[in-house]
């Protein structure tokens, strides 16, 4: 793919960046530039005024509310929303489910769930651990037993994020108990508000509860919430994986970071007159991350002109998940070393929107511990890496 931009895509970067500027609300651009906590409704209002401008989801096709950019579009899209500090949609709805639903679907699911996805008016969350099952989710006990026109879901989902926020849950359920472990599952559409869901909170080291358990017990559900056939679940599941995988690459948030990161390390002195900028290992691990990301940055391109042309990423998804969790991993501890002492303060307030105290350092340093602790974790979301590498060896290398 040529990276080089046409006449016509440089005014369509002029054009995301004037929008940006315009568009992009100020008080929630202060939040993300401080390390402040973002809230339901901040990531709400910005995805209703993409949905205005009709940018909410470039990936999706254009008879269902697509932008039907090309490959490089997408890409200048989505990197300038990163260096912006622009958070992308929520990716639960609009790069998990409704690919699913559009796939696999039929006509009046289509009718019925994308309309509120593209315009944000339900907030999706995702049903795929569970306590016993996680990067062997094909091991999942949650329980989906017909009883007429409704299954009835018995289990547990762990690590459901942001789900105290959800109308809906998307979930792999069992179906058939008797069948081989990916052969019996299927895929539900569930509204959270059905009688005996329960939600219960997971906090984490910052005292958020930004994962949950959601517990179903006797939960009726209509049998017109099946996505695609019954037991065929883990088919759709690899697909929604696959672009779950992709998308945690992040690319363009790993570009802001380091340009940051840069900007810190520059004014940090290094102890002997100078800026960490010369302490020549410091600078060795800064552009061993860089020339990372920039590899990553191409394979990334790669996978979306596949994508644009109707195939769904493969095996090198796996790739992307791997590498860019790592990237994301090494620039955190790169943080860390900038912030020094600065890391150390934990004053939970200090990142809420408010807080009339004075704040640690900056929201960049005095943030890093909690970035970096929260951040190990996408080894494993996703599909562990290890599980990522089984993948690789036996897609692309036949082993």
């Amino acid at each position: 793919m040529n990276a080089d931009f046409t006449a016509e895509d440089l005014k369509f970067q002029k054009e995301v960046q004037d929008f940006l500027k315009a568009e992009f609300p100020q008080d929630i651009k202060h939040k993300v530039d401080n390390g402040i906590r973002l809230e339901k409704d901040d990531f709400v209002r910005w995805q209703k005024i993409l949905y205005k401008r009709g940018w909410v989801a470039p990936n999706w096709p254009e008879e269902y509310g697509g932008t039907g950019w090309t490959p490089t579009q997408k890409y200048i899209f989505a990197m300038e929303m990163g260096l912006y500090g622009a958070m992308a949609p929520v990716a639960f709805g609009v790069n998990m489910v409704a690919p699913v639903i559009y796939t696999f679907g039929n006509e009046e699911q289509k009718k019925r769930f994308l309309p509120d996805i593209l315009e944000s008016n339900v907030w999706w969350c995702q049903g795929y651990s569970e306590p016993n099952a996680g990067s062997d989710l094909a091991s999942l006990k949650t329980t989906a037993t017909r009883d007429g026109d409704h299954y009835v879901v018995n289990g547990t989902k762990t690590w459901t994020t942001l789900g105290q926020h959800a109308d809906w849950i998307f979930c792999l359920v069992r179906t058939d108990i008797t069948a081989k472990k990916q052969e019996g599952i299927s895929f539900l559409l569930i509204d959270m508000k059905t009688p005996g869901i329960k939600v219960s909170p997971i906090y984490l080291l910052d005292d958020e509860p930004e994962v949950n358990e959601v517990h179903f017990d006797n939960v009726r559900v209509p049998v017109e919430n099946l996505i695609g056939e019954e037991n065929q679940g883990w088919t759709y599941a690899k697909v929604l994986l696959t672009h779950e995988r992709t998308n945690i690459a992040q690319v363009p948030n790993s570009k802001l970071k380091l340009r940051k990161l840069r900007d810190l390390a520059e004014k940090t002195p290094d102890g002997f007159g100078g800026n960490l900028l010369n302490d020549p290992v410091f600078s060795r691990k800064l552009a061993e991350v860089e020339i990372q990301v920039l590899a990553l940055e191409f394979a990334e391109l790669r996978t979306l002109a596949a994508v644009s042309v109707g195939k769904a990423p493969g095996p090198e998804s796996s790739i992307l998940k791997i590498v860019g969790t790592e990237a994301t991993q090494f620039i955190d501890e790169l943080y860390m070393e900038v912030a020094g002492y600065h890391s150390l303060p934990h004053v939970p307030a200090q990142f809420a929107e408010g807080f009339s105290g004075e704040r640690i350092g900056t929201g960049s340093l005095v943030n890093s511990s909690n970035v970096y602790f929260n951040n190990r974790k996408k080894s494993i979301y996703g599909g562990s890496n290890e599980i990522q590498k089984n993948i690789i060896s036996k897609a692309v290398l036949g082993l």
